[in-house]
């Protein structure tokens, strides 16, 4: 069970909030999913690639994409996923709280760095989505306006998982079927 998460269905379809969140490992547990050096298939199909940090400037280079001639200092996401089935990007940013502190300012940032992917990636006809997976601590009631903001922007944020459908990832068969008995 997560420290004050959700159970249920959501785990078993969705992205789960654990800290320090991997796609690699959440979707290598996953039935019909296989990643590979960063390449994501589901049921022997590509479908995914996944990059850390760096490794999306790896992609801009196979791509033939300068990003300094784009912009002016890298961006470094905590997770990244591009979606070959939907042609987008997935900017996946995890954030953590316990305590206030700094992040509270680093979630007003989404606009800005959407719109920097979207510099990166628009040679390549790559649509850009940022998400923002945050624990229960971005609940509070002091957090609405920047959650509203957030949205206003074309961001999107999810508490505890992202579901796999948000990120136009197939649900594998059995846990769908799950899904559907506990409705």
């Amino acid at each position: 069970m997560i420290l004050g998460g959700i159970g249920g269905a959501n785990t078993q379809t969705g992205l789960v909030f654990e800290g320090d969140t991997d796609l690699t490992t959440f979707l290598n547990s996953k039935n019909g999913y296989e990643v590979k050096n960063g390449d994501v298939f589901y049921e022997g199909d590509p479908v995914a690639r996944i990059f850390k940090k760096h490794g999306f400037y790896k992609f801009l280079e196979e791509l033939g994409i300068d990003w300094k001639g784009l912009i002016s200092k890298k961006l470094l996401p905590d997770d990244s996923i591009f979606v070959k089935i939907a042609n987008t990007f997935f900017v996946i940013e995890c954030k953590s709280q316990r305590v206030a502190g700094s992040v509270d300012e680093k979630l007003q940032t989404c606009d800005f760095k959407r719109k920097q992917y979207q510099k990166l990636l628009a040679k390549a006809n790559i649509e850009v989505e940022y998400i923002y997976l945050l624990n229960d601590w971005f609940r509070k009631p002091e957090y609405k306006d920047v959650l509203d903001y957030i949205h206003s922007v074309h961001c999107y944020y999810f508490f505890n998982y992202i579901p796999l459908a948000k990120l136009g990832l197939p649900i594998p068969k059995e846990e769908d079927k799950q899904d559907k008995n506990k409705s």
